[in-house]
């Protein structure tokens, strides 16, 4: 990342924040209440994502699921169809994510996720009224899929452009919370329905597939009444609106200077961007201290996925099985608290600490402890190989399952949330639609790469050897962090062009003040026209 010195990035990084004219206030919680209301109605559709994320491993290690799909034969062949039903979810995300971009350029924010709704609703019910035909499910996934994988990039973007900077961290970061929490859902909903009868037969997977239903129906009654973003109608020329809505998440009249500020400090870094380039948004993505945006959303997702992670969260069934946690329940039910311990990791971090300690500092320590204990887990497995004849659960078992659990705490405060946070900031107003297409789109490519090696991974490199793999790749992202990821936090939107060397400090504060100063012209005449009316009236009576 060419930013020159560490003291350079740091000064610039301070000039970005001192460009902003709009005030630096830390307001009471509930005074963002709207920007919070918002956000997390929009992130209903995370929840899918981290729903049908834990879905399918669970889904494929009941008993039902493999006897009415008659899946059976050799270990390898079993696992190579588990990775195909679980990634085919993955690939219809990557295209979901590419056709998100234009959708939500032309649509905006507010209907392109009412699109990725209804798209993942025929999904899932294809995967529900599947039999005995795998084709339906995988007709089911993909479908499913590309409706997630739209919103997983609309989401974001969304959330971004409506939190103001102090508490950007936590708005955006309440992704990663939600994914989790949808996951763990997963989780426990496919242990309960192991405790069903057998002779209920399908019924069995069919409640967690039917279950997708219940937030899917919520969100398409909640977004009707979401606020379209200021910043999306900003880039249309729909000024007036856009002003009128950022009032409204803000909670302040649209005359309060810190709104008047805030929206001349978006439509300047607009209305630059579209002097630069001619007003074609695609061009942008070359333009001065762009490439390098483009670099680090692909770089930090391609990390975040082969950290080891995902491979536990998809097919955590199965891993705690391998390390002699014996049994399908006792591998659902250690998932299930698998998925506790991050809901409550990830929930504490965003909430008291992504605003409060940024974002490089968590990433280089969560990074430096996941490697940790993946060594500790390899290296336990290599010595004390689990015995697939022991009647009992053993403590080097017991000792690896705890340091998967400590693992996912550091996870949870770093390469979890943190992508997604740093992404959806680091972009300008017209770019960051496509930024988080390729965020996401790496994302879900290298979702679909991890989630269809893992089955094979785990049969292929045995005695831990899968856990120092992903211990190697951790040490190469704390190298690639420490070196050249900038700090974002704490900075307007607008003014990360500074931090990326788009404009300097003094352009930007000329633009700002130019835009601020016909914004407030324009409320003077309005208040000078409807002062002359009065007067008029008056003189009349």
């Amino acid at each position: 990342m060419a930013f020159g010195s560490s003291e350079r990035a740091e000064e610039r990084r301070h000039e970005a924040q001192e460009a902003s004219f709009a005030p630096d206030t830390h307001r009471p919680w509930h005074a963002h209440s709207r920007a919070y209301l918002l956000a997390a109605v929009g992130f209903m559709g995370i929840f899918l994502f981290g729903y049908d994320t834990g879905l399918g491993g669970g889904v494929i290690a009941l008993p039902s699921f493999a006897k009415d799909f008659h899946i059976s034969g050799t270990k390898t062949y079993v696992a190579s169809l588990q990775g195909n039903i679980v990634a085919i979810l993955q690939g219809g995300a990557f295209f979901g994510a590419i056709f998100g971009a234009p959708l939500e350029d032309y649509l905006g924010r507010k209907w392109s996720l009412m699109v990725g709704c209804w798209i993942f609703i025929l999904g899932a019910i294809l995967q529900t009224v599947a039999s005995s035909s795998l084709g339906l499910v995988y007709g089911g996934r993909f479908t499913s899929g590309f409706g997630v994988g739209l919103m997983s990039m609309v989401c974001p973007t969304y959330a971004s452009e409506i939190a103001p900077k102090e508490i950007r961290g936590r708005i955006t970061g309440m992704f990663q919370v939600i994914v989790v929490i949808g996951v763990a859902f997963s989780y426990w909903i496919n242990y309960g329905v192991t405790f069903m009868n057998p002779s209920r037969g399908a019924i069995q997977w069919r409640i967690p597939i039917g279950f997708q239903f219940v937030p899917v129906g919520f969100m398409v009654m909640l977004l009707p009444l979401l606020k379209e973003s200021p910043r999306w109608l900003a880039t249309k020329h729909k000024d007036e609106l856009a002003l009128k809505n950022l009032a409204w998440i803000r909670k302040l009249p649209a005359s309060d200077p810190a709104v008047q500020f805030e929206f001349a400090e978006i439509v300047a870094a607009i209305r630059e961007e579209e002097a630069a380039t001619k007003g074609a948004s695609w061009r942008e993505i070359g333009a001065k201290g762009n490439p390098i945006r483009f670099i680090i959303a692909f770089t930090v997702f391609t990390l975040q996925q082969w950290s080891g992670q995902n491979s536990i969260s998809y097919y955590a069934p199965t891993i705690f099985q391998s390390i002699g946690l014996k049994g399908a329940k006792t591998g659902l039910l250690a998932s299930g608290v698998y998925g506790i311990v991050k809901i409550v990791a990830t929930g504490i971090f965003i909430l008291f600490g992504v605003d409060r300690f940024g974002r490089k500092k968590p990433l280089l320590t969560g990074i430096a402890l996941m490697s940790l204990f993946l060594w500790i887990v390899g290296a336990i497995f290599n010595t004390h190989i689990p015995d697939a004849a022991a009647t009992t659960v053993p403590p080097a078992s017991i000792g690896m399952a705890v340091c998967i659990y400590l693992f996912v705490i550091p996870y949870c405060f770093s390469v979890g949330p943190l992508p997604w946070v740093i992404c959806s900031e680091i972009f300008s107003n017209r770019t960051r639609h496509y930024g988080l297409m390729t965020a996401a789109a790496t994302q879900w490519a290298w979702n679909f790469g991890v989630t269809k090696a893992t089955p094979l991974m785990v049969i292929k490199m045995p005695n831990g050897g899968i856990f120092f793999f992903f211990a190697a790749i951790n040490i190469i992202s704390f190298i690639l962090t420490f070196f050249f990821l900038p700090e974002t936090s704490g900075t307007s939107l607008e003014a990360m062009d500074i931090i990326f060397g788009s404009v300097t400090k003094e352009e930007r504060e000329a633009e700002i003040a130019r835009r601020a100063g016909a914004i407030e012209k324009a409320f003077d005449d309005e208040e000078k026209g409807v002062s002359s009316h009065v007067e008029h009236h008056d003189s009349k009576v």
